[in-house]
């Protein structure tokens, strides 16, 4: 059995909706961070999906969604990254949570910001959907103004990770690490994937999954079924090799 709570994470005095979703006796925390023009409300059965395998798990809308998405043509990345490490910091003062045993999953913009997050903050596992990646330049330039065929354009090229913020932190990370593509994918190339991939250069482990006959936003119920599958028996084998290492 698990209970829902939801409740506010404040970051430069504003407030994020949120919602803890937690099993008794759960040590290791999940923080879900959605992509952009989306919101906590596509990941709230996935989250419960999560706190049955005996995890916190968390799951908030960025600035510029959800309730506030009025402001999503103001807010830049560097905005929403303030925002995922003051979720994350609210996810580690959870009382039941082990600040060792922490996983972040993102999904596209998500995965970009979780990847960024990851080298700021202790994480053990990442996973990453469709991971959207950026150029360095214009970090405070509301994300909305971006120019989107020279994103496209940086995309489709592999980047390697010196001189991204993003891969920098994934050729850093030392966890378990999943990463996942979708094979019809016109927003993440497969290029884009790649770049992630061969970034992640001192991790303990790396699975790569592409799901086939999936788009971006895995509109195919069979997709999603699919990824959540994927998701959960990746997370699944990281917890249970966790406890054999600590003798829970």
């Amino acid at each position: 059995m698990y209970k829902t709570e939801p409740l506010s994470v404040p970051v430069e005095g504003r407030s994020l909706d949120a919602r803890f979703a937690e099993p008794a006796g759960a040590l290791p925390g999940v923080l879900l961070v959605h992509g952009w023009d989306s919101d906590q409300g596509h990941y709230r059965d996935r989250a419960e999906d999560i706190a049955a395998l005996r995890c916190v798990a968390l799951t908030f809308d960025l600035q510029g969604h959800g309730r506030d998405d009025a402001r999503s043509a103001q807010v830049s990345r560097a905005d929403n990254l303030k925002d995922v490490l003051a979720a994350y910091d609210r996810l580690c003062a959870h009382p039941r949570v082990d600040p060792g045993a922490i996983a972040l999953i993102g999904t596209s913009y998500g995965g970009y910001l979780a990847a960024i997050a990851s080298a700021l903050r202790p994480v053990r596992w990442l996973a990453l959907r469709v991971p959207a990646l950026y150029a360095d330049a214009q970090w405070d330039t509301p994300k909305a103004r971006l120019d989107r065929d020279e994103i496209a354009g940086y995309r489709r090229r592999v980047q390697p990770p010196e001189g991204n913020r993003a891969l920098t932190a994934c050729a850093a990370f030392g966890g378990d690490v999943l990463v996942v593509g979708s094979a019809d994918d016109a927003v993440v190339p497969p290029a884009t994937i790649r770049s992630y991939v061969q970034a992640f250069r001192t991790a303990n482990s790396i699975t790569h999954r592409s799901l086939p006959g999936a788009d971006h936003l895995l509109s195919d119920e069979r997709a999603r079924r699919g990824y959540d599958s994927l998701l959960n028996s990746w997370l699944s084998e990281m917890l249970l090799a966790s406890c054999a290492q600590s003798g829970r």
